[in-house]
């Protein structure tokens, strides 16, 4: 009997412009034919999925059909054809809420109050649902609308889990590091708290523009949150209600089982009676604050874009730097993605400034410490008997390491990092293209290293003098001009190769270049360069779409 192949998406509905992009999916607006109603079409292809990416994404679908609720984004239909799957969403048109937050004229406590009561609104409704979300952050809180007092949209359910009521167990190390609880750092049976946590996190931001708990050393980070080592220093917080710091403590308490529930925190008076209990003066230095707290976002976004997201990275048991080379790549992508750099680099120091003036009054004043117990989210998930991971670059990183499919296990830096078979070949594969790309460099073959680069491929080298170059020109002059014409033998090896792969088709190396050559009076000589390169798989042939080189214009090697 002949299979019947479903087209019933193709059939219904019809796509229309990309609003974004993963690993194994991308999601399109989309226009049911016969209503004429708008959705975001979440497009999974399903010929890239291990058989626990099929889990997962059965799980997610299973867990958005169940939640119906005006503060989170619905899954309205679940369609499988040949090689792919759509997931049909709620398309939300408003952006994220602290965007939206940083660009009003008038900004309050009671405002926090309303956003906060909301998300509290869309926990207890899951948790009721006994699912719990473990990814709470502000990228995943959106705007139903542009519109006025648009409703605040709970998005993503990629790291939500079914648990059975209040049932504590551990499920995994999930989440994203400056939200994750101190249950979850400790490696302890965690549950519905995690997500109260993370709320607590979210609020304290929502009413003074900078988080908690925060490092650039994610093991410090991690510290502080497994200690509660949070306070409300002067003068940000001198106008903030009592009610509302009393709120905040019962969010962020260390022993999950004292914790406040999203059902009790919806009961607080400073959330149901925030006309009379939370102040309505304008908050203009939170404003100030969160712009440069969501730029920073931004740039992290963009790390995670060229997927590194550490400056440690484990080769077999040792541990080592990746090149200097990796921020300057990551800043580089960043400014690709319109992000304006000085507003970058000047959330970064003055949330620097901010926590280390933070810190001097700790020293001078009285901290406030949560009890410690026995109990104890680009969001990391290890393998349920690894240890931490290594510090990592930006505290807020989205990372994940799937606790069930063997790939990967996070271990401690004096641990080997496990891996298997195919991820070990697939990085080798990214090691030997960049190897050939190099070789045809010092070959001055431009015709081989065309083939290996994409035609619109963007770099910052220092030939370009801080410039971001695009195309193939810039670089074709040097072999025309230099490196075709170099009868001088050349010799390169790359040292600690760090390779990071990006789902099945895209991939980030990062290494030392080591040139050796001899120069016009016949002397040997040597150079060292930092370099990233990000490689994109189309057609089954990698090519490279950007690279960053560091170290002074030496033209005749690049």
């Amino acid at each position: 009997m002949a299979t019947t192949t479903c087209t019933r998406f193709t059939d219904e509905y019809q796509l229309y412009e990309e609003l974004g992009k993963g690993a194994f999916s991308v999601v399109r607006r989309c226009v049911k034919l016969c209503t004429g109603q708008e959705y975001a079409a979440k497009i999974i292809n399903t010929k890239k999925l291990s058989a626990r990416d099929h889990q997962k994404l059965e799980r997610e679908a299973r867990i958005c059909r169940l939640l119906k609720h005006p503060n989170i984004v619905r899954l309205h239909d679940s369609i499988s054809e040949e090689g792919f799957h759509y997931l049909l969403f709620d398309l939300v048109t408003g952006g994220e809420l602290f965007e939206d937050i940083v660009a009003r004229e008038y900004y309050s406590e009671a405002d926090a109050s309303h956003c906060i009561h909301q998300i509290l609104d869309s926990v207890n409704h899951i948790h009721q649902h006994d699912i719990v979300h473990r990814d709470l952050k502000p990228e995943n809180l959106l705007l139903a609308s542009k519109c006025k007092n648009a409703a605040v949209k709970l998005a993503d359910f990629g790291l939500a889990i079914e648990v059975q009521g209040d049932q504590q167990a551990w499920f995994g190390f999930a989440g994203t590091p400056g939200y994750l609880s101190p249950e979850v750092l400790r490696k302890e049976a965690y549950g519905k708290p995690v997500d109260i946590w993370a709320c607590g996190v979210i609020l304290y931001i929502l009413l003074v523009g900078y988080p908690p708990f925060w490092d650039e050393d994610q093991h410090k980070l991690y510290q502080q949150i497994k200690a509660g080592a949070y306070d409300f220093p002067s003068p940000e917080w001198d106008t903030v209600t009592p009610e509302a710091k009393n709120l905040i403590n019962q969010m962020l308490t260390i022993n999950p089982a004292k914790r406040i529930t999203a059902q009790e925190a919806l009961k607080h008076p400073w959330v149901c009676q925030r006309s009379t209990v939370a102040s309505m003066m304008h908050r203009q230095e939170t404003v100030e604050c969160l712009k440069k707290f969501n730029a920073r976002r931004k740039l992290k976004g963009a790390i995670l874009t060229t997927m590194l997201v550490s400056r440690n990275f484990s080769v077999g048991s040792r541990q080592t730097t990746a090149p200097a080379s990796v921020t300057a790549a990551a800043a580089a992508v960043a400014a690709a993605a319109g992000t304006t750099a000085g507003l970058v680099e000047q959330a970064a120091k003055s949330l620097l400034n901010k926590k280390a003036d933070v810190k001097k009054r700790k020293s001078s004043s009285t901290v406030q410490y949560m009890p410690q117990t026995n109990s104890t989210k680009n969001s990391i998930v290890t393998s349920p008997k690894g240890n931490l991971p290594s510090p990592a670059l930006e505290a807020q990183t989205t990372v994940i390491h799937n606790p069930l499919d063997g790939i990967k296990e996070s271990s401690d830096s004096s641990n080997a990092t496990v891996e298997d078979e195919d991820m070990k070949a697939r990085k080798q594969e990214i090691i030997k293209i960049t190897e050939q790309l190099i070789e045809a460099i010092n070959n001055g073959d431009f015709e081989a290293y065309a083939k290996i680069c994409d035609p619109g491929l963007t770099s910052f080298e220092p030939e370009a003098l801080g410039n971001l170059v695009e195309g193939m020109d810039f670089h074709r002059f040097y072999f025309d001009n230099l490196l075709s014409k170099n009868s001088k033998p050349i010799h390169t090896t790359i040292l600690n190769p760090h390779v990071h792969l990006i789902g099945e088709d895209a991939a980030c190396i990062a290494y030392i270049r080591l040139t050796q050559y001899v120069d016009g009076q016949g002397r040997p000589r040597s150079s060292q360069s930092e370099e990233t390169r990000v490689w994109h798989r189309r057609d089954s042939k990698w090519q490279n779409v950007h690279f960053h080189c560091s170290g002074a214009p030496a033209a005749p090697l690049q």
